[in-house]
């Protein structure tokens, strides 16, 4: 099933849906909306204009019943293959019968799961949408004997089938299966570690609820003087305040209410680091990390060459936050200081017509026939734009293989949503592509790709934006904007990684993840990352305590690999023009057909080297100078 990416307003998460692989949810808009309340509209409200098509899944609800139908069916025919995938012949008509199954499915869940999030109170829908994860369970469970059957053959049964004409394809599946054979164990081990599946996401399920259930936090007042209850939600708006008391008071009593329950958080981080190293040891894998990254095939190289790239320049960061200090015109500069508003609130209203324009033209780099069908997908039903009432918040980029993408928005008339606009086109350009030139197996593409073609073409958009821009207030504000997504995306998510890649270590050590250990490690890393010129508080070193994607452990690095990839595309497609794209294209073209790494190569971006990481910083260079520039 294709990848759901989707765009959250305020965090940056990664999800995992039934019959979906977890992906990221790029967020990409990382400031506090100052929008005017309008009454939402009702679904049935909403002009035929502004509504995607869905009518191209499904003609009427009787096609999808009927579909629902021809599935279940299907399901029986899936079993009576069980036992006998020891040929070719009938490996190749199993495949082709789960290949059948998979897409139906895929489509019966994607269409039931985007006509609920039109209107998530909807009774209907909402009925609909459990009954596609029944039916996708379903065929989960009848399909689970296929990999396990086939790698009970041996290693040279299994070479045999891989040069088999009859299996070419195939031949990638079977050759991942050959891959994985020696973390597979025994049919009874298997079980074994199935059974066990539900105890190892307590970890993550217990941080979950606390997180978000239990833990209360104080009232601090606002710029107006008014005492608000702090949450999750507010937090950033409070930072974002350009009264420093307000955003110190906030800092602080975030931090002072994790630090009451670091006991409890640091045991059940703890016990997620357990876990990896009980899965790292029982599948046979050197380190937890090795054990993460074998599923896309990444070497660690690449892991370890973001850490000790972005070490290379981190001067730059420390940088930027000198200025940061300068244009805040403050003695010292704060951890509760980061999402301050550099320069004074530029408003940039931007209706959907505007944005499309504006989207288009900054994508001319890439050619005629990309934005032809960029085109298309503006006017052919492709898009979901404006709020209605019960509508899912956010915005993502879905879709099922054989019809084209669609775009769910939540569409506001300003900078941010315009950037989302373009941020998911990215996503449904990039499955169009893969889907017209591959078969159903080969068009998944992985998450470790899923955020580089939404994230180039944010980049050509501010490329765009920028070069047009005359005046300086405009330039400083949409400059700070792009220089932020350097240090949120690039640089604080390498550090994430880089603090996970040191406590798993520690405790394959044999050494104790002690909440005093746990924050000692986390506030060197940001002395490092921020450097002297900024005042790294006490407080910070709890912030490990509140982050979520230490749950969806050695994640949180595809950010920074994928925006890297990304601006080093940009780079290349803006310095030599039609050989670069040709090369982009190509890598849009290849979904999934190859290992992750050597489609970016292939295509001009080898992340195996620190290269695109250096472009990337080129790039994030040369903002400084200019905000520089424009500071003198």
């Amino acid at each position: 099933m294709k990848p759901y990416v989707l765009t959250l307003t305020a965090s940056m998460v990664a999800i995992s849906l039934l019959c979906t692989s977890a992906t990221a949810a790029h967020d990409t808009l990382s400031r506090r909306l100052n929008l005017p309340m309008k009454q939402v509209a009702k679904r049935t409200e909403t002009p035929q204009e502004h509504r995607w098509k869905l009518e191209d899944l499904y003609p009427n609800q009787a096609a999808w019943n009927a579909e629902f139908s021809r599935v279940k069916g299907l399901i029986g025919e899936i079993s009576s293959y069980q036992g006998k995938l020891k040929d070719a012949s009938s490996i190749a008509s199993c495949f082709a019968l789960d290949d059948e199954i998979s897409l139906l499915t895929e489509r019966l869940y994607v269409y039931a799961n985007m006509r609920h999030h039109e209107d998530t109170a909807e009774p209907t829908y909402q009925a609909l949408s459990d009954k596609s994860k029944k039916i996708s369970v379903e065929v989960s469970e009848a399909t689970s004997f296929i990999t396990p059957e086939i790698l009970s053959l041996s290693e040279q049964q299994l070479t045999g089938l891989i040069a088999d004409p009859s299996l070419a394809k195939y031949k990638r599946t079977l050759e991942e299966m050959l891959r994985q054979k020696p973390h597979i164990l025994s049919k009874n081990e298997e079980s074994l570690l199935a059974q066990a599946g539900n105890v190892s996401q307590a970890p993550g399920t217990i941080f979950g609820m606390l997180n978000n259930a239990d833990l209360k936090f104080p009232k601090v007042k606002n710029e107006q003087g008014e005492e608000v209850e702090l949450t999750h939600g507010r937090y950033i708006q409070f930072l974002e305040s350009k009264n420093q008391e307000v955003r110190r008071d906030a800092f602080k009593a975030m931090y002072d209410t994790y630090g009451k329950w670091k006991n409890t958080l640091a045991s059940t981080l703890n016990a997620n680091v357990t876990k990896n190293l009980f899965y790292a040891k029982a599948r046979h894998y050197p380190s937890a990390l090795e054990m993460s990254l074998f599923g896309d095939n990444i070497p660690q190289s690449v892991y370890d060459n973001l850490i000790s790239t972005i070490h290379e320049y981190l001067p730059l960061m420390h940088r930027y936050m000198d200025l940061r200090k300068k244009l805040l015109k403050l003695d010292e500069l704060h951890m509760y200081d980061l999402f301050a508003p550099l320069v004074e609130e530029f408003d940039m209203e931007i209706s959907y017509e505007q944005a499309k324009t504006k989207v288009y033209e900054s994508l001319a780099p890439l050619g005629d026939d990309y934005r032809k069908v960029l085109q298309e997908g503006f006017e052919g039903g492709w898009i979901d734009i404006y709020e209605n009432e019960g509508k899912r918040s956010g915005a993502y980029s879905w879709g099922a293989f054989g019809t084209h993408p669609y775009v769910l928005l939540n569409h506001n008339d300003n900078l941010n949503s315009m950037f989302t606009l373009t941020h998911e086109m990215g996503h449904a350009l990039h499955s169009y592509y893969s889907d017209k030139s591959n078969d159903y197996r080969d068009a998944q593409y992985t998450i470790f790709l899923a955020e580089v073609a939404s994230t180039l073409n944010e980049a050509l958009l501010m490329n765009n934006l920028l070069e047009k821009s005359t005046d300086p207030k405009e330039k400083m504000y949409l400059l700070t904007y792009y220089a932020d997504q350097f240090r949120t995306t690039v640089f604080r998510q390498t550090m994430f990684a880089e603090f996970e890649k040191i406590i798993h270590e520690k405790a394959e050590n044999g050494e104790a993840l002690t909440p005093q250990e746990l924050s000692s490690i986390y506030y060197d890393l940001n002395l490092n990352y921020y450097g002297k010129g900024m005042v790294v508080d006490k407080d910070i070193e709890m912030e490990w305590a509140r982050i979520p994607h230490f749950y969806n452990s050695f994640y949180v690095y595809k950010y920074a690999t994928g925006f890297s990839a990304a601006t080093s595309f940009a780079k290349q497609i803006l310095d030599e023009g039609e050989p670069a794209v040709e090369r982009y294209l190509g890598f849009l073209k290849s979904g999934g057909k190859d290992y992750s790494i050597n489609i970016l190569k292939e295509a001009g971006v080898d992340m195996s080297t620190p290269e695109p990481i250096r472009q990337a910083m080129s790039v994030f260079e040369g903002l400084i100078e200019q905000m520089e520039q424009l500071t003198k």
